[in-house]
């Protein structure tokens, strides 16, 4: 087939990775076609109307601060903001967004639009077009196109089925059709492909719910923004409702298990592990009487809320049957019926750092088709796809972010080191350096970097360097700054701690538990003020030092065995010691220095010492 248009770089799929992708590929100068099977779902979000979360938040500010997109998107359309684990130390601390599904659409559908650079086709990509191991561009149902660069972005469409009950039936998501020949020509290239699956609960009638029996839940107030670049969100705020299952609850799902797909063996794929389906939950905890149920608003200008926790794919009936034994569903009407889906995926551990794959020269792959679960996952690693494309472009070097450095890092290196069996969830505990990756200081380990790729404007990076020197010129002043005792010693005994004996910096202070920012502002505030952003990252700087260096000392450390590289095309056959499984391990992952080599699965510590004398071997006889 004749191609009559060429681009630079051409994204397949518009959901969060491929919007991300798109958009960082446009803004980095090059000509971005983006494909969609509908215009109408640019920005989908398939699952929860929510944003953000344990861990998945630290993913959302990196975007931000690299110069993404989803963290704006979210403040635009957000309708409850809140900070969770508040009561726990500030590594965990996350922000939650509850978004409205058709407003996250509509800004994400003219954040595209709006760029320069960037084409949408509303098209159905069937086959990926390769010269000599080299992609060259794709073929479309309509046409072909050209490109020195291609993204895939397709979530939960390669060869999606879906099932409810016993019945099934071909679909990427309800209602719109899979990708079959795409997920065929990936196959026919050599690509190893699995089979995951995934679900999503019922939606219900707002009018049928008794809301009065429940306990309310209410964002904070007021609402925190999830980018660093909104000044004030200014939706309306909505709560969310918390009920539980019960014993009849469970009873009901025991009853209709066997028109269960998961348990009568017709779903092959495997399910994500920490977001079970209420069937599991149900039979793997058969001694917990209750299981949390979220009641989610889906938007301002619908009635529909999204019953988080009780993601399902029984029969229609038995859906009907068991959210009607919910305290508050009694009367419930359901307007769209939960269903599992399975699609198809490819091993990650074909990726290398930057996503292009090992096997094809210039090909790129992103979000759940990499085995990931969650938007934030996804729309992370669509803009490092995007980024890697464009600077591979420029013959620029890639951009991969250590485990020390972003949670997006951390992400990345497990995925393409240890790959995935079962849809991959980002967490806290997967990052060792936990208390340097904060949420809060997404910009001072980034922004940087963003800027330096052109994705962060003058403006932007001109108010980070303020935020950056109005934080140094507040450490410095309170460490410099002292009190004396009859001053400080009676907001002290207000707050339950010992008094002083001689004058103090209002550091010292600070670094107390008992003692937090605004009491050291009422002895001595800062010149001219400054925001509460700078207080924040002072007081966190100022009461975690201590733990903070200790991890940037282990980091350090940690840098020094990562930067040792591997050369490319190093021979592992005949190194000494190396068992068999070792060599194949090492050559199918092709790790590119000694700190990954120390994580892919089943390397021992002594195969990394017998591989770092055979590195310094080799290193010294060229």
């Amino acid at each position: 087939m004749k191609a009559n248009s060429d681009y630079d770089i051409i994204v397949i799929g518009a959901g969060h990775a491929g919007c991300e992708a798109a958009l960082a590929a446009a803004r980095m100068g090059f000509s971005t076609a983006i494909f969609t099977m509908s215009l109408d779902t640019i920005g989908q979000m398939s699952c929860n109307p929510a944003i953000g979360g344990l861990a998945k938040s630290h993913l959302v500010k990196e975007i931000d601060a690299l110069g993404g997109e989803m963290a704006k998107i979210t403040d635009l359309a957000g309708i409850q903001f809140k900070v969770l684990n508040k009561s726990k130390g500030p590594a965990v601390w996350a922000t939650r967004v509850q978004a409205d599904r058709a407003l996250y659409r509509k800004y994400m559908r003219e954040a595209l639009e709006a760029q320069a650079g960037l084409d949408i086709k509303q098209e159905s990509v069937e086959e990926i077009l390769i010269d000599e191991n080299k992609v060259c561009g794709v073929s479309t149902n309509e046409q072909a196109y050209r490109s020195k660069a291609v993204i895939i972005a397709t979530g939960t469409f390669l060869n999606g089925l879906i099932h409810i009950g016993l019945e099934n039936s071909p679909a990427g998501r309800i209602g719109e059709p899979p990708s079959i020949n795409l997920s065929k020509s990936l196959h026919e290239l050599g690509f190893k492909i699995g089979r995951l699956k995934t679900g999503t609960p019922p939606r219900l009638d707002a009018k049928s719910i008794d809301f009065s029996v429940m306990e309310v839940q209410n964002g904070d107030v007021p609402p925190p923004p999830m980018s660093l670049f909104t000044k004030e969100i200014t939706n309306p705020q909505l709560p969310c409702y918390m009920t539980y299952t019960n014993e009849h609850t469970h009873q009901a799902i025991l009853d209709n298990l066997k028109y269960s797909p998961l348990y009568s063996g017709i779903i092959k794929g495997i399910g994500p592990r920490y977001c079970p389906s209420i069937e599991d939950k149900v039979v793997r905890f058969k001694d917990k009487p209750r299981h949390q149920i979220f009641l989610e608003p889906e938007g301002l200008d619908t009635d529909e809320y999204y019953a988080n926790g009780i993601s399902t794919s029984l029969p229609r009936e038995a859906q009907i049957i068991f959210v009607r034994t919910i305290k508050g569903l009694e009367n419930a009407e359901i307007r769209k019926f939960g269903y599992a889906i399975e699609y198809d995926f490819v091993y990650p551990t074909q990726l290398n750092p930057t996503l292009e794959t090992k096997l094809i020269e210039g090909l790129f792959l992103a979000g759940q088709i990499n085995g990931t679960s969650g938007y934030e996952e996804a729309a992370a690693q669509g803009l490092m796809a995007g980024i890697n494309a464009a600077l591979k472009l420029k013959n620029k070097a890639p951009l991969i972010p250590g485990r020390h450095e972003a949670y997006v890092g951390v992400l990345i290196d497990d995925l393409v080191t240890k790959g995935t069996e079962e849809p991959y969830r980002m967490f806290t505990s997967r990052a060792e350096y936990r208390l340097l990756l904060r949420q809060d200081n997404a910009d001072l380990r980034l922004m940087q970097k963003g800027y330096d790729l052109g994705l962060i404007n003058n403006e932007q990076y001109d108010s980070f360097l303020r935020k950056k020197e109005a934080v140094g010129k507040e450490m410095k002043r309170i460490k410099s700054t002292r009190v004396k005792p009859q001053i400080i010693n009676p907001i002290l005994g207000k707050l339950g701690g010992p008094p002083v004996k001689e004058d103090v910096s209002l550091y010292q202070l600070l670094k107390r538990p008992e003692v937090k920012y605004y009491n050291i502002a009422e002895v001595s505030p800062a010149n001219n003020g400054i925001s509460q952003d700078v207080i924040n990252q002072v007081e966190l700087q100022t009461k975690y030092k201590g733990y903070i260096d200790r991890q940037a000392e282990q980091a350090e450390k940690f840098k020094k065995v990562e930067e040792k590289s591997i050369p490319e095309g190093f021979v592992y056959r005949g190194i000494n010691g190396l068992s068999k499984e070792i060599v194949e391990k090492l050559e199918e992952i092709r790790p590119l220095n000694l700190g990954q080599a120390s994580r892919i699965p089943g390397v021992t510590p002594a195969a990394i010492s017998l591989l770092m004398v055979a590195v310094a071997r080799e290193g010294r006889s060229k």
